[in-house]
This record gives C-alpha cells, structure tokens and sequence, in this order.
C-alpha cells in the first residue's frame, strides 16, 4: 500500500489521506480507490503478474488512443506491479440489473436499456479496438486458437462432467470436441476477442458504459463475447430479451462490416454452446474442487441454458449432444431448475 500512495504522490503531487478497499471479483488484483486533498480520486491497483498487468495498461492505452470507453491509466510503477487508472465510480450493469436478477429474469424497460446501450457499444470494441493493435501483447497468448479452444472443452470434461457421475466414452467425446474445435476456428478474424465480457465488467459512468477487465483479450471472432453477454447463465434473460439483444447488436455491427445474418445465427449457435461447456468448467473446478458453494449455485442456470440449446440437438455432435441431453436430465439438476418453485402447503386444524 505504502507504494501505491507513493506512486500516488509521485503523480499528482499530493499526499494520499483517504483509501478505500474495492471488493475484487475473484481475481488476484487488489484495487483501492486513493484520493488527497484538493486531488481528484483515483484508482490503484496491485497485481501479482507483471505480464498480466503490462497487457491491460497496454489494452488501455490504445483503446484510449481509439476513443473506447475505458479507464485511463494515469501512471505505472517501475516494477510492473502497480498502476493507476482513471475512477469511473461504483456503479456497474451487474449492480444495475439487481432487480430484474431477483424478479427472476423479468427485466423491466430501463433495464432493459442499459443492455441494449452494452450491446450496441461492443462492435467499436471489437472492430475499432483491433485496428493497429499489436496482439503480440495480448497476455497469455495473443489469439484464440484451437489448443484454446481444446483444453477448455477438456476443463469441462474433468472439473464438471467427470464429476457429475456420467459414464462416458473419452473417445468419442474427444472426436465431437475435435470437430467442434474445426467449426469454431473457421470464423477466425482480425478483430478483438475481450474473452470476458459481462455484466460485471462494464462500469457506468455519466450514464454511459465504460469496460473493464479486459487483459484476457486477444484476437479471436466476434462470436465469442455475443455469446458470453447475452447468454450469461445467471442472467437469466428470456429468450424475448435475448433476440432484441442480438438484433441491437447486429444493426451496430453493420456499421463496420457487411453481416450474412443467417450465417451469423447458424455460427452463433456454437459460440453458445462452447462458452456454456467452458462457464460449466469454471464452475465445476470451483465449486466441486474449490468447495465455494457460490458457483454450484450458477449452475442450475447454466444447466438450463443447456436445455434450450438441445431442443434443436447439434447434428454436428452427435455423442456430445447424447450426453449433454443426459446431463440436463439428471435429477440433481432438475431439482435445481431456475424455474422450479418453492411451494409451502399450510394446514389448519381446530380443536
């Protein structure tokens, strides 16, 4: 802390007498919000990976450069481990959308709006923010490629499906994960892959959205983070919201690029599939591994968006889908079903 508010100093001039600790979001950063008298309050971060750290204020710097709302950074310490960024407040979309969350999923009209506003900004993000970027910065590997993709199906396999207790065949799921590895990377583009863009990871600033967290971006299709917004598993957006997200989305998109609409929806699909697979593993490794019950309360969500996937089951993944089908069909996740509700039977009696 001592060199945060020395950095702090160094930079504004003005000795730091007032820190606030920011609650993190499960990552190894820590971030505090540090002000002085007559200074204006910025935000100090200290992370324990060089490399991680170089990569965000690389990002930063040059979406800043592209006119993209992020926080700015103002300094970096000498060592790498320490830098301050612009404040952008407390309010982010996940805190925004706390009531419809807890309506489950019925998300009122300006709720409705701040979505709509993320979604519409994405495009810039991932078009824009690619032009002249060099992804050799990008930590840890400067694309999305199939070993990528690979060994997140895998971290499905053993931290979820594994212990879930289903039997399966290892070849034959490795065949559909390897042609689902082909379908995926046949829509590699030249534009930025945020890899973790979410409710959490957007910051409301003058009414505006501002991103976050991106050191985790690479180069990759835009597919990816489409998937990753609007199909977040604890969301639990209808599929109402979903389609007028997707169509904001698209009419944005068309400001940069030409969109085969049908082509979109069709490669979409898997995009969907393979982020739900990788939130599971997260979650698996979490929760069973981890033993942080927060997780295993996601994956009902998940589990569900899993069943509306498999309505329409993947010709593509013909044993994949046998098992997945299996899966949602267990009693342990039916039981857990979103919209399963809790029924209380009252008895009166007299004597």
């Amino acid at each position: 802390m001592e060199e945060l508010k020395k950095l702090y100093k160094d930079t504004t001039g003005i000795e730091v007498n007032e820190v606030e600790t920011i609650p993190g979001a499960g990552s190894n950063r820590q971030y505090y919000r540090l002000k002085g008298i007559g200074g204006s309050a910025l935000i100090g971060v200290v992370g324990t990976s060089r490399d991680e750290n170089h990569t965000f204020c690389y990002l930063a710097n040059h979406f800043t450069k592209a006119g993209l709302p992020v926080p700015q950074i103002v300094a970096e310490s000498k060592d790498g481990l320490r830098y301050l960024q612009s404040d952008l407040g407390n309010q982010s979309l996940f805190d925004a959308l706390k009531g419809g969350r807890e309506a489950g999923g019925r998300y009122n009209a300006t709720e409705r709006e701040l979505l709509k506003k993320c979604i519409a900004a994405l495009p810039a993000m991932q078009i824009l923010g690619a032009h002249k970027l060099d992804f050799t910065q990008c930590y840890p590997q400067e694309c999305l490629d199939a070993t990528n993709v690979l060994f997140d199906l895998n971290y499905f396999k053993y931290c979820f499906l594994k212990a879930t207790g289903i039997e399966f065949s290892e070849i034959k799921l490795e065949d559909d994960f390897q042609r689902m590895s082909d379908i995926l990377m046949r829509s590699t583009s030249a534009t930025f892959l945020y890899r973790d863009f979410q409710s959490r990871n957007v910051m409301f600033y003058n009414n505006e959205p501002y991103f976050i967290d991106f050191q985790g971006g690479r180069k990759g299709p835009i597919y990816y983070d489409v998937a990753s917004f609007v199909w977040q598993a604890k969301a639990n957006y209808s599929e109402e919201l979903r389609e007028e997200l997707l169509k904001t989305y698209l009419d944005a998109l068309r400001q940069y690029m030409p969109v085969d609409e049908t082509y979109f929806r069709q490669q979409l699909r898997h995009f969907v599939l393979f982020r739900t697979l990788q939130v599971l593993g997260a979650y698996g490794f979490r929760g069973y591994f981890e033993k942080k019950p927060h997780f295993l309360q996601s994956v009902p969500f998940a589990i569900d968006n899993l069943r509306r996937l498999l309505r329409e089951p993947f010709k593509e993944y013909p044993y994949l889908s046998q098992i997945l089908t299996e899966l949602t069909q267990m009693r342990q996740f039916y039981e857990m079903t979103p919209e399963r509700k809790l029924q209380v039977k009252i008895y009166s009696f007299a004597y």
